[in-house]
């Protein structure tokens, strides 16, 4: 727990604002404002348990079990930490933190949390994780209020809508709204690779530099809100649902690799090592379940189409991107593996959380996976094929009990009653199963996650 006077030493002279930040399950950027007096007083802040309550169509989830935290609004209790304060702008500071029970136990559900967690479980095990994200977002010439006016359908990519993938004859508007992005992260001191034009019309890639699992994630969470407040400055609107318009779907694919004692364990001259084959297979045995975390919405699941970009099966291969797990091998420092499951629309947390289980158990279990596929891993009748709807992948993670192990029951229940919950509402206020992309998903998840 942050200590008052910590709170009350680091915050600027001139700061007139402090905002909180976290995200809920489904990945929605939440918090408070805080002013300076009342957040240098105390080391905690209450917030109402609906914030993870609500599904994003502002409703309470019902139809399942609420822990014990849940069901009577009542308090959860923030948590800053103050490792995370930065200068969110002129007189405003940021500080990221946790949500904790009133009898001082972790809210299980809490993605940060979770993802501490499985960290500290890697770690009892001799192992540090250092990962990556690609964050993938389509950006349109519109505001975000003429997009609401058009219920966010038949909008313009900033950027024109010829061209592929790393196409450096992007107008200048497009170059102009990424620069911007890329000038406000490194004002908060939040590192980053590159950026580049991706597949979809509109459509950018930006990679954080590699870190630890927690910073990392707090980076992405917090990119993501810089992407949305410079389109929102420059009278544009950005949006990070899995598949926003008819065409390309958007990922977050994960990076991942694991040090013993400062050494990649991944690393074997030519071949992966013990320790990745491990890996692959505890994320192997894991993923059927895992989609449910990797894919959490209705529009997630449109995004697995063969010969599309993402996987659609349960493989692994050495440098095949048709594969849903893509090792790296033969390098020092670069040998990892890419879990290429997630959407753009994942919370990184619960997605680096439940990665992490798949590995975990791998590594436990001495596990060894089935030879990787060389060929295109689309199309092939022989292989195992991911959930393709909500409900599909929620059902194999109620039954992964591996998962569960790792994760735990308040949470795996939690979530699979979520998703089921997430369908309902699918199939009775609107939605539509047999359209490239319905009216409802885009007015409930074009803003948010």
């Amino acid at each position: 727990m942050s200590e008052i006077s910590t709170t009350a030493t680091a915050l600027a002279p001139d700061v007139h604002t402090v905002r909180i930040e976290s995200t809920n399950h489904d990945g929605t950027f939440h918090g408070k404002n805080i002013a300076p007096k009342k957040f240098a007083s105390t080391s905690e802040f209450g917030l109402a348990d609906l914030l993870f309550g609500l599904d994003l169509g502002n409703a309470p989830t019902m139809g399942f079990a609420y822990p014990s935290w849940r069901g009577h609004i009542t308090d959860l209790q923030f948590r800053p930490d103050m490792s995370t304060l930065v200068q969110w702008e002129p007189g405003v500071q940021s500080v990221i933190g946790d949500y904790w029970q009133n009898d001082g136990t972790p809210v299980g559900t809490c993605p940060r949390n979770l993802a501490r967690k499985l960290v500290d479980r890697l770690a009892v095990r001799g192992f540090t994780a250092t990962i990556a994200v690609e964050i993938e977002a389509t950006v349109f010439q519109e505001s975000v209020h003429e997009a609401r006016a058009k219920g966010y359908r038949d909008l313009t990519p900033l950027g024109g809508s010829a061209g592929t993938a790393l196409n450096l004859a992007k107008s200048k508007d497009w170059v102009d709204y990424m620069s911007a992005v890329v000038r406000r992260l490194e004002q908060i001191g939040i590192e980053w690779e590159a950026w580049s034009d991706e597949d979809a019309a509109g459509q950018v890639e930006l990679n954080l530099i590699p870190g630890d699992p927690i910073s990392v994630c707090d980076n992405w969470a917090r990119a993501r809100q810089v992407m949305r407040e410079v389109a929102f400055e420059r009278g544009h609107t950005v949006t990070f649902m899995a598949k926003p318009t008819a065409g390309y779907g958007q990922a977050s694919h994960v990076n991942l690799s694991l040090q013993r004692d400062g050494v990649n364990a991944f690393y074997a001259p030519g071949r992966p090592s013990h320790t990745m084959l491990n890996a692959v297979a505890g994320l192997l045995a894991t993923m059927r379940g895992a989609t449910s975390v990797m894919l959490p919405q209705i529009t997630s699941y449109r995004r697995l189409v063969d010969l599309s970009g993402p996987p659609t099966t349960v493989t692994w291969g050495i440098a095949n991107k048709t594969t849903a797990v893509r090792a790296v091998v033969g390098h020092p420092a670069y040998s990892r593996l890419e879990y290429r499951v997630p959407g753009a629309d994942a919370n990184l947390y619960l997605a680096v959380a439940t990665i992490l289980a798949g590995v975990i158990a791998g590594i436990d279990g001495n596990l060894e996976p089935a030879d990787p596929v060389s060929d295109l891993a689309w199309c092939a009748p022989d292989l195992e094929r991911l959930p393709d709807t909500i409900t599909k992948a929620a059902d194999a993670l109620e039954s992964d009990l591996v998962l569960r192990e790792q994760l735990g029951d308040e949470f795996v229940d939690y979530w699979v009653g979520t998703r089921r919950w997430e369908w309902m509402q699918f199939h009775t206020a609107g939605g539509d199963p047999f359209s490239e992309l319905s009216e409802w998903e885009s007015n409930r998840y074009f803003e948010f996650p």
